[in-house]
């Protein structure tokens, strides 16, 4: 029987970052490319600041940093914007999760990435976009044309929910960062709170249910921090809140430090190896 000394949080942290946009949530990473590799399953093709970054702070570390873009194509219709085609990039994003490979690329399975390396999902806003996208495209349709929408909202929460369960058991051996748009939802009490943004407003509070780690970034007057200790507006987990003197970590450096101190436990726990050099590139679905 393992004892708590065998625990998956001595080597693997899973972080879910929550925070209104722009709010430097893909920016701050920088601070975790000199240490890690970071794999990003990228959504929303906003990897421009996190780019210009490393080349100011970290420019060796470039090809450390291996990312896929996933977008599903629009083009104009009779009535606005729709896709283009059948909606593809929620089945990419699984294939991808199950087996990074694609082209020329084979980076293997993410499950077996180990301590060195950090899997980013940006953003789970529009990962969730892309679940409800495909099932809308499969539900059965009447003659008119018309759909059960609540089945495609069930169906694609439903799916998403288990890829967060999956992406955080156990058995996934790999750092995990998921990011997140933050939404404010009434509770039945009457009071407001900050969920992540997800399929509908049923999955939102479960979402933080999955992570051990979960933060939110602030901007207070145009000063960004990361805040650690939940408050009336927002519920956030800290494993080590002892570590930490502060309440806000700075969001330049912030997420190296979180990292740190949780890969500190315990104290015999090894250093993760220096990452090896992978490749930028972006390919574009």
């Amino acid at each position: 029987m393992p004892s708590l000394a065998q625990h998956q949080s001595n080597s693997y942290t899973k972080l879910l970052l929550i925070g209104d946009s722009k709010s430097g949530k893909t920016g701050s990473l920088v601070s975790l490319v000199p240490r890690y590799n970071l794999r990003i399953l990228d959504f929303d093709n906003l990897l421009d600041i996190l780019k210009g970054l490393i080349i100011k702070n970290c420019p060796d570390r470039l090809d450390s940093v291996e990312f896929r873009t996933i977008r599903d194509s629009y083009k104009a219709g009779p009535t606005g914007a729709v896709i283009a085609g059948r909606p593809t990039a929620w089945i990419t994003a699984l294939k991808m999760l199950d087996n990074w490979k694609y082209d020329d690329v084979d980076f293997g399975k993410p499950a077996e990435w180990g301590p060195d390396t950090i899997l980013v999902i940006d953003s789970l806003s529009r990962l969730c976009d892309a679940a409800y996208d495909f099932h809308e495209s499969i539900i059965p349709r009447g003659k008119s044309g018309d759909f059960d929408g609540r089945a495609v909202y069930g169906n694609a929460q439903d799916d998403v929910e288990m890829v967060l369960a999956m992406l955080t058991s156990s058995s996934f051996a790999t750092n995990l960062i998921v990011i997140a748009h933050g939404t404010y939802m009434d509770l039945p009490t009457g009071a407001k709170k900050i969920f992540p943004q997800g399929v509908g407003q049923k999955l939102s509070p479960k979402i933080p249910q999955y992570f051990p780690s979960v933060v939110y970034y602030r901007n207070d007057n145009g000063k960004r921090s990361i805040q650690l200790e939940s408050d009336n507006m927002v519920n956030l987990a800290n494993p080590r809140p002892d570590a930490f003197s502060e309440k806000t970590l700075p969001i330049e450096t912030g997420l190296a430090t979180f990292f740190e101190a949780l890969r500190d436990v315990p104290t015999s726990q090894k250093v993760p190896p220096k990452p090896t050099s992978l490749t930028l590139k972006r390919i574009t679905s």
